[in-house]
């Protein structure tokens, strides 16, 4: 049985009615950025309170009349209202770590992986349900118990 086609309704809206202004790739202004290029430089949003112009995509570059509505636009935040990424402390740090050791150790036999297990599903690792010996390369390899591994 063939699908239906739903039939796709899209708001145009005149590119002088947009709510902000937009910009096509190669000509956004001096200090706006996306929030992937603030994260680039090592920035948060910060202070920016939602974004204040709209890169638009490339089919839209094509329109100059029509505002952009795709989903691939990005949404341009001021750089001077950023503000440096915060340094987690160890605690936060060590916290993560037990969280990670959690989804990436196995019940059965204790070993914990460099990726996360599926333990909702399976219950263990793959080695154990499938009943061979892991590859070394896959685990940590530790002559005393590990407690924490910390990221920084």
């Amino acid at each position: 049985m063939p699908r239906t086609r739903r039939e796709r309704t899209v708001a145009r809206v005149p590119r002088s009615d947009a709510l902000l202004p937009e910009y096509d790739r190669g000509a956004v202004p001096e200090g706006l950025v996306t929030r992937r290029a603030l994260r680039d430089m090592g920035l948060s949003p910060g202070d920016n309170r939602g974004p204040v112009a709209i890169l638009r995509c490339r089919l839209c570059a094509t329109r100059p009349n029509w505002s952009c509505r795709h989903p691939t636009r990005g949404y341009l935040l001021r750089v001077d209202l950023a503000k440096p990424k915060r340094i987690p402390t160890l605690a936060q740090e060590l916290a993560l770590d037990r969280a990670m050791a959690a989804r990436s150790t196995c019940s059965r036999c204790l070993r914990r992986y460099y990726y996360c297990l599926p333990l909702h599903t399976v219950g263990c690792c793959d080695p154990c349900a499938q009943g061979y010996e892991p590859t070394p390369g896959t685990y940590v390899t530790a002559t005393a118990p590990v407690t924490h591994r910390l990221a920084a």
